[in-house]
């Protein structure tokens, strides 16, 4: 059987191929940024909170993180319509992504407030912070730099989970692509388009964040040169 990949039609295609592109880097960026500062908040209010307070917490973690994405999409999308709540489809994507991150995010910065030593927090205790710098100075920096690459790691994943969004006709890149499909009828070329371009995207943002992390988290070491000790005579 013979068979040749034709790649002019989906090349002629390009202004949809990057509008795709500019939507899925613009939304998984907002999501980022929406979603990383929802799970500080929900880490303060579980780590400062009372019992029902972090209750909440937990339970709204759960929630996200034991559900598919594609389900929480349709709920917003298709859902809150029915109570009053519309939205296009660019803006129940970027909710739903900003929810679903934030969950995740949540998890990943607890287990790193979690692993702060209790005699620093008492060392900041000690030195009259209130418990909200305690948290902000004293556990919270020191988090983010133990759990960066795994966090990392989960915005990539945001990233990739954006083609999702192509269900309820988002013009991602996952949706321009489908698009291209339906008018070239060029299924193979299409994706193997979009699949380097995904990748290309995906290790793009990989090399951001760990430079990132290197610039938020870099140890400035100070050099104190060694100390000479003169024998005298007495």
């Amino acid at each position: 059987m013979n068979f040749t990949l034709h790649f002019e039609s989906v090349f002629a295609e390009s202004d949809l191929i990057l509008r795709g592109i500019v939507l899925t880097i613009g939304l998984s960026a907002t999501a980022i940024v929406l979603g990383t500062l929802v799970a500080v908040i929900l880490v303060g209010l579980r780590t400062l909170g009372n019992g029902p307070v972090r209750f909440g917490v937990d339970s709204y973690v759960e929630l996200l993180r034991n559900t598919p994405f594609l389900v929480q999409l349709f709920m917003i999308f298709f859902g809150l319509p029915l109570i009053g709540f519309r939205m296009s489809g660019t803006q129940a994507a970027l909710f739903a992504m900003t929810l679903n991150l934030s969950a995740y995010a949540t998890e990943i910065i607890r287990a790193g407030v979690d692993s702060i030593h209790r005699s620093q927090v008492e060392a900041g205790m000690s030195l009259a912070l209130s418990r909200i710098q305690v948290f902000r100075y004293v556990m919270l920096k020191p988090a983010f730099a133990k759990i960066w690459p795994a966090l990392s790691s989960q915005f990539v994943l945001m990233l990739l989970a954006s083609s999702i969004c192509s269900f309820i006709s988002v013009p991602e890149l996952s949706g321009a692509a489908s698009i291209i499909e339906q008018r070239t009828f060029r299924s193979f070329e299409t994706y193997i388009v979009v699949t380097i371009i995904y990748l290309v995207l995906a290790l793009t943002l990989k090399l951001i964040l760990v430079w990132l992390g290197q610039w938020l988290f870099r140890r400035r070491v100070k050099v104190t040169p060694p100390v000479t000790v003169k024998e005298g005579i007495a």
